[in-house]
């Protein structure tokens, strides 16, 4: 399988999905604002969408979209626990949260990046990031993951879209939940792993 990706983006969840569930994956890295893969080929060729993530499989098939990727992944092993099995209701919470996170918060944070966003409604958008931010910080407050005791893929994809917050001003701290899950969840010896590979921390000398 190859995972074609970008540091820092919400490619980074299944890349530490992968990891977590101890599946080999080829990284393929690429420019999202050149549409470039790093070998110089055309990504429009891979995706049309000309987004991160994309998966694909040995036979041929393309996954697009990281909820359904994460979810892929995870079924495939799934003794690692990142998937609830399927028919559960434990199963679909986690799928309960992973459509929380694309809507109230990933979607929430694309304005902010895109230069051409008017200011009123980067604003907006800052609200709702904000009171995502809110939600979550209530939901932990006993538990260490999202769902309770077991990291998930939902708990990964919040990891990466949390982390964004640091560009554009919003200091988590105000949230001491979703502060200590971070560090939790960036601790993972998986998240470690695939946050060194994207370049994103400093692999030991």
């Amino acid at each position: 399988m190859k995972l074609y990706y970008s540091p820092g983006a919400c490619s980074l969840s299944p890349h530490i999905v992968s990891r977590e569930a101890g599946l080999p994956v080829d990284l393929v890295k690429v420019d999202t604002k050149t549409k470039k893969v790093e070998d110089g080929s055309d990504f429009l060729a891979i995706n049309p969408v000309g987004v991160v993530p994309v998966l694909t499989l040995d036979n041929n098939e393309t996954l697009t979209e990281g909820p359904a990727i994460v979810q892929y992944l995870a079924d495939m092993k799934p003794e690692s626990g990142l998937m609830p099995k399927q028919g559960s209701f434990e199963r679909y919470r986690v799928l309960e949260w992973l459509n929380f996170i694309t809507s109230e918060l990933h979607k929430q944070f694309t304005p902010l990046f895109k230069p051409n966003t008017p200011d009123d409604y980067k604003a907006i958008a800052k609200e709702n990031v904000l009171k995502a931010f809110k939600r979550v910080n209530t939901v932990l407050a006993d538990k260490p993951y999202l769902t309770g005791d077991t990291f998930t893929v939902a708990d990964a994809y919040l990891f990466v879209v949390s982390n964004w917050a640091r560009f554009h001003h919003i200091d988590l701290a105000q949230w001491p939940n979703l502060s200590a899950f971070m560090e939790r969840v960036k601790a993972r010896p998986a998240v470690q792993e695939a946050m060194k590979a994207e370049g994103l921390i400093k692999a030991a000398a």
